[in-house]
């Protein structure tokens, strides 16, 4: 069988490995799963198949989607890696993951999710505020999920511990619908021809 390269925008989603109290979020991490699918783009993920990540990843992998894992070698032992995945990388230490997770994509999806998700997204709009990298990031702010974190980012903003423009550097959705149009604005452009 010949290896099959991996599409020329991937988008990386960060999420929970619970599902949490909310089943809709469930539903939209499924949404989700399938749209970037249906983009022709590939899914970069936690290669994990519990929580609103392995839901993800099921959804892209049944509309056959290509789908990145990425996973440390010490947490395959705890947490079972999804099956389908179109390329399983196991790597050392967490810290790897995330390096080649960023290297890998071209934006960045934030749903709901615990101390792992928040990890990644400080880390990812880090990149963006040092130059690391100057790829979007959208946080869905499903129920206003992640008004609470907003709020105090703001405060710290207000304190003076943030340069100016770094509220700017994450494009928050509220909603499915919103996640996909600011996702396709940022990686399908229109073009200048049309």
């Amino acid at each position: 069988m010949v290896a099959v390269p991996p599409p020329r925008t991937q988008v990386c989603v960060f999420c929970g490995s619970k599902l949490g109290h909310h089943h809709q979020w469930a539903a939209v991490a499924a949404d989700v799963g399938r749209f970037i699918a249906q983009q022709g783009w590939g899914l970069v993920f936690g290669a994990g198949r519990w929580g609103l990540m392995g839901t993800v990843a099921q959804a892209a992998i049944e509309e056959e989607g290509h789908v990145v894992g990425i996973i440390p070698r010490y947490l395959t032992e705890t947490e079972p890696v999804l099956h389908g995945i179109s390329d399983l990388q196991i790597v050392e230490t967490m810290i790897e993951r995330k390096i080649r997770m960023m290297e890998q994509s071209e934006a960045f999806l934030i749903l709901p999710g615990g101390i792992g998700t928040l990890e990644e997204l400080f880390e990812v709009w880090t990149g963006g505020q040092t130059r690391a990298h100057q790829k979007p990031i959208v946080l869905a702010n499903l129920d206003g999920y992640y008004d609470g974190l907003l709020a105090f980012m703001a405060q710290v903003s207000e304190a003076g511990f943030l340069h100016p423009g770094s509220m700017d550097r994450i494009l928050v959705a509220q909603d499915f619908p919103s996640v996909c149009r600011l996702l396709k604005e940022r990686l399908d452009p229109p073009s200048l021809l049309s």
